[in-house]
């Protein structure tokens, strides 16, 4: 029943797009749209949710589509519906956020049409049970995604983002393909569950666990297959980039979980190493990326890379651990993997929405040519902060909690035999403390930039707050931020039957604890009340109102914000973006991105000003990609000069080739 009901979802989410083309040019189309794929969403989340806390046998729906004699199959389990309301919860915000944001939109006709149907796509990925399913659903989801992506086409570089993520795409589609066709195995038959029951030479289940990991990394944002998502995210609307960044990178995640802890049978220890040095090193470069950009979309964009490598990092830890028979610490890494799953949707989709108000009011991405926004949009200021705060991993949002668990994971480490993984582990823990300490950097840079201060540009000056749909689509997730933060116990619990079914235990029941406090272990080793917290923060924060406003001098004082010392009140003596991260640019920037720096210091009595410059190289695309675009662009080049061949040299040509052919017939053993 909830297989079929969350079928009819992904039916009217289709039906919803049609509407889109046919109603594209109506005046109440963007209304009509995006309220119908809000409640559709909302009854696709609750129908999730509902099967989650129930947690009974898994569901299962055919649909006489897709092979011959074979049909499609869809299967809702534990797993499934966790991710299917996590989904469909990030639609739901998105579409509520889209009834006013999408008034302001360029191209409606552009993105209508897309836009239930990329959501469809990414509830048929989590609903396939066999690979062609999973695998044409895949592709939906890539192929809308990409069209709300090239929505803008026209505008700066668009297009070629477009171009990168549909390679990408392609790219990690067929990684899925082969690593699905390894898996069926000489049988061929790629129902899920024919799957499970078959055993995998370690040789194969290798392979596999590298395929999927390039499949379903490049969708979710791993290094080195990154490169799409800085350029793609920024391009779509904001509500889009919203679900791109904080929905569509969790199905990725859903993809790569379904099949390394699902189908490919037991683990080995070794996978663990792949999956943390890849997720460690994702972190790290993802925040330092984000600290070294100016436009907000792109910090992040380039912020989503950080937390998919932290969650990462838990999957790896999950594999570890259970590959050790050591199930109660599985089921506390997985759970903090699932759980910073869930939270990043939560804070990034917010901090999307707030970027996108901030885009409409001052039609920049620039956060240098902002400052003071938050005199001029007060309600977004504030909820950007709480997102801020929240993805910085300060307590007592949600944040927090998550990776502090992960951390309770890393400590029970050393229990572990295998002495690589008791020399990874640490060094994974330490680069992730890293990782937290540089995101905590980069938002109080982009906070501090972009709102506070005084305002850089006369867009800034004018700009005005956002409409009431989008106010209040972003006040609701920053109050979900908080009280996610506040009683986490209550989604570990909800938690509890997914990691039953992937590692046969799961954490300690939450909400029996005395204060709501989180216990990921036992009390004496450590434990967690967020609600302590937050009265602690707030009356401290009161107290310290009181004084400063009754017990010191009454007399009110005004000055200039942020003038660096210096009187003149020009904005330009402010601290920009790239003053506050030079310090972290000259430790890794020089090393990581081969940063330099130039100064044009005009000679003495020349009134020109002086021009400092600052360049960061993204070594990853210019080592591995630009090399393959140079070949493919060489050869391209080649082929299309044989088009232009006369017929005497097309005959000759293929005269060579024959006779090299049968060469090649005759020396063959």
């Amino acid at each position: 029943m909830a297989a079929m009901f969350a079928l009819v979802c992904c039916g009217f989410l289709l039906g919803t797009a049609i509407l889109g083309i046919l109603m594209s040019r109506a005046r109440h189309a963007i209304t009509l749209v995006y309220v119908s794929t809000l409640i559709i969403s909302v009854a696709a989340c609750a129908n999730a949710v509902d099967f989650l806390l129930t947690a009974p046998s898994p569901a299962i729906a055919g649909l006489p589509l897709g092979l011959p004699w074979v049909g499609s199959h869809f299967r809702i389990d534990t797993l499934s519906a966790f991710f299917l309301a996590l989904v469909n919860f990030g639609a739901a915000a998105a579409s509520f956020y889209a009834v006013g944001y999408g008034q302001h939109e360029e191209s409606p006709g552009r993105v209508l049409p897309f836009y239930p149907a990329f959501l469809a796509g990414m509830n048929l990925v989590l609903l396939a049970d066999d690979a062609f399913t999973f695998l044409l659903s895949w592709e939906l989801m890539s192929l809308t995604s990409w069209a709300l992506v090239m929505a803008h086409h026209k505008e700066g570089d668009n297009a070629r983002a477009g171009f990168i993520y549909l390679i990408m795409a392609s790219f990690g589609a067929a990684s899925l393909l082969l690593a699905f066709g390894l898996l069926a195995g000489a049988g061929g038959d790629y129902l899920f569950a024919s799957i499970r029951e078959l055993h995998h030479a370690d040789l194969t289940s290798g392979l596999v666990l590298v395929l999927v990991l390039i499949g379903a990394g490049s969708k979710a944002g791993l290094v080195p297959l990154h490169v799409w998502l800085p350029l793609a995210h920024p391009a779509a609307p904001s509500h889009v980039s919203a679900l791109m960044s904080g929905v569509m990178t969790k199905v990725a995640v859903y993809g790569f979980i379904r099949i390394a802890m699902d189908l490919l049978g037991a683990p080995q220890w070794w996978w663990a190493i792949v999956v943390l040095v890849v997720g460690a090193v994702t972190a790290v470069l993802g925040v330092l990326q984000a600290l070294m950009e100016k436009d907000i979309k792109r910090i992040l964009a380039c912020s989503t890379i950080e937390n998919i490598g932290i969650i990462f990092i838990g999957l790896g830890l999950a594999l570890a651990f259970a590959s050790n028979g050591f199930n109660a610490a599985a089921a506390l890494a997985l759970t903090a993997a699932l759980l910073h799953a869930l939270n990043h949707s939560f804070f990034k989709s917010l901090l999307f929405f707030g970027a996108g108000a901030v885009l409409g009011a001052t039609h920049d991405r620039n956060i240098e040519r902002m400052g003071g926004l938050i005199h001029r949009m007060p309600q977004t200021a504030v909820f950007m902060l709480a997102g801020s705060a929240a993805i910085s991993a300060l307590p007592p949002f949600n944040g927090f909690v998550s990776e502090w668990l992960m951390f309770q994971a890393v400590l029970v480490s050393p229990q572990l035999p295998q002495w690589g993984l008791k020399f990874f582990v640490p060094a994974v823990g330490a680069m992730m403390a890293l990782a937290a300490a540089l995101a905590a950097a980069c938002f109080v840079r982009m906070y501090g930039v972009a709102f506070l201060g005084r305002p850089r540009s006369q867009e800034a000056r004018e700009a005005n707050e956002t409409d009431q749909w989008s106010v209040t689509a972003m006040g609701l997730l920053a109050i979900i931020c908080l009280l996610a933060g506040i009683l986490p116990g209550v989604l570990i619990d909800a938690l509890a039957p997914v990691t039953t079914t992937l590692t046969s235990a799961h954490m300690p029941v939450q909400t029996s604890d005395p204060w709501l406090s989180i216990v990921p272990i036992s009390e004496s080793r450590s434990s967690y009340n967020g609600l302590l917290v937050f009265i602690f923060i707030s009356f401290s924060a009161m107290t310290a109102a009181f004084a400063i406003h009754r017990l010191a001098s009454k007399s009110l004082r005004r000055s200039a914000a942020w003038d660096c010392g210096y009187p003149d009140p020009s904005p330009i003596t402010q601290y920009t973006a790239a003053s506050f991260g030079q310090p972290i640019r000259r430790v890794f920037g020089t090393t990581v991105f081969r940063a330099t720096e130039h100064v044009d210091m005009p000679a003495p009595g020349l009134t020109r000003p002086a021009v400092y410059e600052a360049r960061v190289h993204d070594v990853i695309w210019e080592m591995l990609y630009a090399p393959i675009a140079s070949a493919v662009a060489i050869a391209s080049g080649f082929l299309n000069k044989m088009q232009f061949l006369t017929i005497r040299r097309f005959l000759s040509l293929v005269f060579v080739a024959l006779v090299v052919l049968l060469l090649g017939l005759a020396i063959w053993p």
